[in-house]
């Protein structure tokens, strides 16, 4: 199987092997670590304007047939998959919150006045902001180890990062849970996905029996509205989809540049159809203005990378 070389990804396929060897007994697996883009440009990541910087190349390898499946945290996935692979697994998914790391494991509100908060996330950043308008969010790029090493209480106070890269990797951390309901998380935040080649019917197979239907059903939801709006890491959207007795439920938040304005939809649908239900949420946005919002986020994007 192919991964990036980070610790976390690593961690991530570590957790993907030991589900493989239970649901399938003599088999053996072997990690192949791979370079990303994503792993050497030292940019922000909304100042990067292409897709999949931290998959392409591992997906790249699979295409080629030099490895059989790879391992990716789903929000790194592409909607639109190469020809001839696709997203054959999504194993049970982790807690989809953000989380506030500091020294002291304080909540956001408990931060002093004029903090300075890490973050490598356009819509965490805007999120702090509309709660805590006093607050400095500078930039932070590096692996989780990395940048929780940069609080010092002068450079960063805090770092905020994906609740589920912290837990996969064991860390002992002082951390505040960040609400849904105020921090949306990215689409598809908290899960993995394993991508194979579409004909490789025997990978396939194999794969498909540590898959989890409802965090396949929930990401395909995700998925389906974030490629309806063209959110990304240069246009910020919240969403986060939930099953329950044969239903979802789909919540959604996009915000101006400035926080000043917002979006929210709240849509349900059966889990059968989760991409209608996607789309669905997606359409509501657009009557509601969301590609003003998208342009308003573009133009700044561009506006930032030119100075």
């Amino acid at each position: 199987m192919g991964t990036r070389g980070s610790r976390l990804s690593v961690a991530q396929t570590s957790r993907v092997i030991c589900e493989l060897e239970g649901a399938n007994p003599g088999c053996r697996y072997e990690t192949v670590p791979i370079t990303t883009r994503g792993d050497t440009d030292p940019r922000p990541l909304f100042a990067i304007d292409q897709k999949g910087i931290f998959e392409k190349e591992v997906d790249r390898a699979v295409a080629e047939k030099k490895v059989d499946f790879a391992v990716h945290s789903l929000k790194d996935v592409p909607s639109d998959l190469p020809g001839g692979l696709c997203l054959a697994c999504v194993p049970k998914r982790e807690q989809v919150n953000d989380v506030l790391i500091s020294k002291d494991g304080l909540p956001l509100e408990g931060l002093p006045q004029n903090a300075t908060v890490g973050t490598s996330s356009l819509r965490r950043a805007v999120q702090i902001a509309r709660k805590r308008p006093d607050i400095t969010v500078r930039p932070i790029r590096g692996n989780i180890e990395t940048r929780i090493k940069k609080i010092d209480g002068s450079n960063y106070h805090a770092v905020v990062l994906a609740s589920a890269g912290v837990r996969r990797l064991g860390l002992d951390v002082r951390l505040a849970v960040l609400p849904v309901d105020d921090f949306s998380p990215s689409p598809g935040q908290g899960a993995l996905a394993i991508v194979a080649r579409k004909d490789d019917h025997g990978t396939i197979s194999m794969l498909e029996k540590i898959q989890d239907p409802d965090s396949r059903a929930e990401a395909e939801a995700e998925r389906a509205l974030s490629s309806a709006v063209g959110s990304g890491c240069r246009f910020p959207v919240g969403a986060y989809a939930r099953s329950g007795g044969g239903m979802l439920t789909l919540r959604v938040s996009a915000f101006s540049v400035d926080g000043s304005r917002s979006i929210a939809v709240e849509r349900a649908g059966p889990k059968s159809d989760p991409v209608s239900l996607g789309n669905l949420a997606a359409a509501e946005l657009r009557e509601r203005g969301i590609d003003g919002l998208a342009l308003n986020w573009r133009e700044k994007v561009e506006e930032w990378n030119r100075k």
